[in-house]
């Protein structure tokens, strides 16, 4: 009897012991998302009236990280002050059938954008009519994605990476050391891990130039959310790599939105960093050279590839 007692008393503890780490492992991923620093951006979004407003609320209100939330039915912007990665909100206000723009996220010098593509092929001296158009279709554009980097602390910047129209597969995204993007990743350079980076003394750098591996699915999207150790500043002028690093039957062919193969090699696709706008910091309508409302220029980037 005293021995089946001791057997039951030690079963509960095990019990207990794995729930409440368990419960642990969950509080610490809340509390880390608790931790991270809220950043504001502002959204241009067809505001028409006030039922626009509450779909876009109650969109929203399903988005965690999100701690404060502000509409302007004359301006037609949306301001949204939260730890959610930009991609996330865009989705999420698209979800109601309204688009939107960012048009400024961070504070003033803290955010910066690259823009994935294709590298040009090795003679490309000639440009098809396509290519000469005004208005490129997304199947004859090299855009492929896109980074946005939100500085969010001296040590934290959040990563947020959305690709389209690539092969299915694994990739790993990288900065590097030059931006020089004429001949793909072999003109970047190697993978910069930053200047006199070893801050620990062991040998081992603090900062990281590979940013993570994101998977690209059977529609050909794929996206990497995550914080990084740089501050933009440090980024801002290199380039950015994201290359396939899985082989498969349809390893290097090109896919469309839906899956299909359209022949054409694609194993990579890099970028510049540049800097971006912050918070508050983008009040244009019309764009000074083109002529262009952003809404215009909007439609004309998501006709190159651009989400």
């Amino acid at each position: 009897m005293r021995l089946l007692s001791r057997r039951a008393a030690y079963n509960s503890l095990t019990f207990f012991t794995g729930a409440a780490a368990f419960y642990t492992y969950q509080n610490y991923n809340q509390h880390r998302k608790k931790m991270l620093p809220p950043y504001e951006a502002t959204f241009s979004v067809p505001l028409k009236c006030e039922s626009c407003v509450d779909d876009i609320k109650g969109a929203l209100s399903k988005v965690e990280g999100i701690s404060k939330t502000t509409f302007s039915l004359p301006s037609s912007l949306v301001t949204i002050t939260s730890t959610a990665p930009p991609s996330t909100l865009i989705t999420t206000i698209q979800s109601t059938g309204r688009d939107a723009i960012l048009r400024g996220s961070g504070q003033p010098n803290s955010a910066a954008v690259c823009i994935l593509e294709i590298p040009p092929p090795p003679s490309s001296s000639s440009a098809s009519p396509s290519e000469k158009s005004n208005k490129p279709t997304k199947k004859d554009s090299p855009v492929r994605g896109l980074a946005r980097l939100i500085q969010l602390s001296d040590t934290l910047t959040l990563l947020d990476v959305t690709l389209t129209a690539l092969p299915p597969g694994k990739y790993r995204v990288s900065v590097r050391q030059k931006g020089d993007i004429s001949a793909g990743s072999a003109s970047l350079g190697p993978v910069y891990d930053g200047e006199n980076n070893n801050c620990n003394g062991d040998g081992r750098s603090k900062r990281k130039g590979e940013l993570g591996v994101l998977e690209i699915d059977g529609k050909g999207r794929g996206n990497l959310v995550g914080e990084v150790g740089w501050r933009v500043w440090e980024l801002v002028g290199r380039g950015m790599c994201v290359e396939r690093i899985h082989g498969g039957d349809d390893e290097g062919k090109e896919v469309n939105g839906e899956g299909k193969g359209r022949g054409q090699r694609v194993t990579e696709v890099v970028g510049v960093v540049a800097r971006s706008a912050g918070v508050w910091e983008n009040e244009k309508v019309v764009c000074g050279c083109s002529g262009k409302t952003v809404w215009e220029e909007r439609e004309e980037m998501v006709g190159r590839g651009m989400l």
